[in-house]
């Protein structure tokens, strides 16, 4: 089937409920609406960018959740990371260790940025900005393995 080139999941609008399936999902048997729901969602992509923030020198839950509620959907599709924070070589690799469990590619091309001084446009702008010209090697990484 056709896959989607882009779009955003965010995992604030979906009711994604914590450990709602009574197997473990590599088992493919997904009881829940939810589940299933989410499923055709990230089925329905060829590829992903993980955005999030570290947290706790690591990642949010409510990402891990969502890595954790399906298992084939995300196998064999290539993935990037863009992750902001102030210990971001921590979240990257545990980042890493459940995208290698899950099956995906991970691009060689990843992002990780210090979190701006402050929310205003230009100071985030600036802090950005040397990571501009890693945006586009990203995509071409994207359309080699598409």
């Amino acid at each position: 089937t056709q896959k989607l080139d882009s779009g955003i999941i965010d995992l604030a609008t979906i009711n994604l409920p914590f450990l709602a399936e009574p197997t473990p999902p590599a088992e493919g048997h997904y009881t829940q609406d939810s589940t299933r729901n989410f499923a055709q969602i990230v089925d329905q992509y060829a590829g992903f960018v993980l955005v999030f923030g570290q947290y706790n020198w690591g990642y949010p839950a409510v990402l891990k959740n969502a890595l954790d509620t399906v298992f084939a959907e995300w196998n064999h599709k290539p993935v990037a990371t863009l992750i902001y924070g102030n210990h971001t070589m921590q979240a990257d690799i545990a980042i890493r260790m459940v995208i290698n469990g899950l099956r995906m590619q991970q691009l060689a091309t990843n992002i990780a940025t210090p979190v701006p001084a402050s929310n205003d446009p230009a100071t985030v702008a600036q802090t950005l900005h040397p990571f501009s010209p890693l945006v586009p090697l990203m995509a071409a990484e994207f359309k080699a393995l598409l």
